[in-house]
């Protein structure tokens, strides 16, 4: 006597691929706005006229957010997927909405879709891109994985994310390195923004510590690592004011001293509970911040303008 046995589809399941939402989500559209503000900065600060080259400011804007500063979220999750387990397990990847390995495949794709938009707008800016693509991966993956020293990691994303795209767009609008002043702004925006990096350590100091990872909230604890934050910001501005004096823009210079007095307000607030804080005085700090920066490129336009 025969024994009937249950009939299986002996077809393989399908390979499922991850939601346009997930894939939104993996580049994280919010992280987008540092770059491409920090771009317009540059080409307002540049002084050309921008009608004629309106497409460089376009592309340049999209190859600054959308793809370059997405590529470094799908590398930085890829890599983290094991600490975002412990800290953020609802993200993306460990929560499974992008399944396998198509974070990586991802990030890879970006790389040369970025690489290739750079190309469209000249040497200087595929240069300064390919750069930018070496730095995200750096930061994020091994044998170098920058992002494991809280010093050398934040330093790294501020000038990636601040001072590279301002060069880059003031290069595309002009066809020439800009002035030895807008460069030094460019790179004290840059170095501020290491403390804007440091206060989106704070909310996962646990995981850091236990994957190794030595942001400054995890190695130095919540409360050094808030004043250095602070100081490094404060620092930084100080810095664009006395550059702007020195150029003879005492206006634009006294209108960033200004927001610089409401910063350092926040910052008292912030600086007696950093970890429950932080997110708070980012929303409301950052935005002063990147305030004064469009203040400087007006000024810097000021001067790149023919009298």
């Amino acid at each position: 006597m025969e024994i009937a046995r249950p009939q299986t589809d002996a077809r393989p399941s399908p390979v499922r691929g991850p939601t346009p939402g997930a894939v939104l989500a993996l580049l994280k559209p919010i992280t987008w706005f540092p770059p491409m503000w920090a771009y317009v900065c540059g080409a307002v600060a540049a002084g050309a006229p921008i009608g004629e080259r309106w497409y460089l400011v376009a592309l340049g804007i999209l190859l600054a957010g959308p793809l370059i500063c997405g590529t470094s979220q799908a590398v930085n999750d890829w890599f983290d997927r094991h600490v975002d387990a412990i800290n953020e397990p609802d993200r993306v990847i460990p929560s499974g909405r992008m399944p396998g390995s198509w974070g990586l495949y991802i990030a890879i794709a970006m790389s040369g879709i970025s690489a290739a938009v750079a190309l469209l707008l000249g040497p200087w800016v595929f240069t300064a891109a390919l750069f930018g693509l070496a730095f995200a991966w750096a930061y994020s993956a091994p044998p170098f994985r920058f992002k494991q020293n809280g010093w050398v990691g934040n330093g790294l994303v501020g000038f990636s994310y601040e001072t590279l795209p301002w060069l880059t767009a003031a290069v595309a609008v002009l066809g020439h390195p800009p002035s030895w002043t807008m460069a030094g702004i460019a790179l004290l925006y840059g170095l501020g923004a290491h403390g804007i990096l440091t206060l989106n350590d704070f909310k996962s100091i646990r995981g850091d510590r236990e994957m190794g990872i030595r942001s400054l909230p995890a190695r130095y604890g919540a409360g050094m690592a808030a004043l250095i934050a602070c100081a490094v910001i404060a620092l930084a501005q100080a810095g664009v004011i006395v550059m702007l004096h020195m150029a003879g823009l005492d206006g634009h210079a006294i209108l960033i001293e200004a927001l610089v007095a409401a910063q350092l307000l926040l910052m008292v607030w912030f600086l007696r509970d950093p970890v429950s804080r932080a997110v708070l005085y980012s929303a409301a700090g950052v935005g002063l911040y990147v305030t004064g920066m469009m203040v400087a490129a007006f000024g810097l336009r000021g001067l790149a303008m023919p009298v």
